[in-house]
């Protein structure tokens, strides 16, 4: 069983920025980061399955948005690197919210310095750029609403409004030390958001192409092909019924439900294997026990 456990770790975690390296998740001792074990980031964040799920919903959500799409499109090699490009937003997710200060402020101030050379003009002839206030605000909200929503979905769906609309508070630090703008720090003030965003969000073929290419990216290893699968398919279900809309996708209440339960029966066993994340490095950077 031991062996079996390492060998699933071994491929999930290969799947997230720690396969990158350059973070040392375990050190300083007892710094607690830009949040600490006690913030709700820490749970949402923590757990792969829903993450994962959500991350999918958040890429397709956001390609939604024509100045958003145009800066991944022109600048980004995500076609050819699909699997790259979900590590490199991992790790910056992870470092963020469990890393060390100096690490995270590391990150924050990489990606401020990348944004500064995305920019270009979109095909409706409107200029864009990465560190527009505004697009980084979509950004930040299609992702984190994505996390939230599947969190409550596939770990925890007890957690309190209160902790919500805290997460939401939370993470807004990661969003405006990017330099975006306005950003919303409450369920209430998601929903008003996306809401008041919804007249600006178009589908085109790039955005197509980017669920193709979610579709017929191949698995790095033949154990995680179902896994990915079932979590690509859970991540498309996970989208506002708008925005599914928009993509032409409609699922009946039965698919749905088997999509749901997959994910529900196979989260525990990852959860029982996976135990060298980032999460659990922070909480031996912290000295505490491992997670139940």
């Amino acid at each position: 069983m031991e062996f079996l456990r390492r060998h699933i770790e071994t491929r999930v975690l290969s799947l997230t920025g720690l396969a990158i390296g350059g973070v040392d998740y375990e050190n300083p001792p007892g710094d607690p980061g830009l949040f600490g074990p006690e913030s709700v980031c820490w749970r949402v964040h923590g757990d792969f399955t829903s993450m994962m799920v959500g991350g999918i919903s958040a890429l397709l959500l956001q390609a939604l948005h024509p100045l958003a799409l145009s800066g991944v499109w022109d600048h980004s090699n995500f076609r050819e690197d699909l699997l790259g490009r979900l590590r490199r937003t991992g790790q910056f997710i992870a470092a963020t919210t469990f890393g060390s200060h100096a690490d995270a402020e590391r990150l924050i101030e990489r990606v401020r310095r990348i944004h500064l050379n995305v920019a270009g003009t979109a095909p409706d002839g409107r200029p864009y750029a990465a560190s527009d206030p505004d697009l980084l605000t979509w950004v930040h909200v299609a992702e984190v609403s994505s996390f939230l929503k599947s969190h409550l979905r596939y770990r925890d769906p007890g957690l309190c409004a209160a902790d919500q609309d805290r997460y939401y508070a939370e993470v807004a630090l990661i969003a405006e030390r990017l330099g975006a703008g306005e950003v919303p720090r409450s369920r209430a003030d998601v929903e008003a958001y996306l809401e008041r965003l919804r007249p600006q969000l178009r589908i085109d073929e790039r955005a197509l192409e980017i669920l193709r290419i979610l579709r017929t990216a191949p698995a790095p290893s033949p154990l995680l092909r179902p896994f990915g699968t079932l979590m690509l398919h859970a991540g498309v279900e996970l989208l506002p019924e708008w925005a599914a809309a928009m993509f032409g996708i409609s699922l009946s209440d039965a698919r749905r439900q088997l999509l749901r339960s997959g994910v529900r029966s196979t989260a525990p066993a990852l959860r029982w294997a996976v135990r060298n994340a980032s999460v659990h490095r922070a909480r031996r950077r912290m000295g505490l026990p491992p997670r139940g």
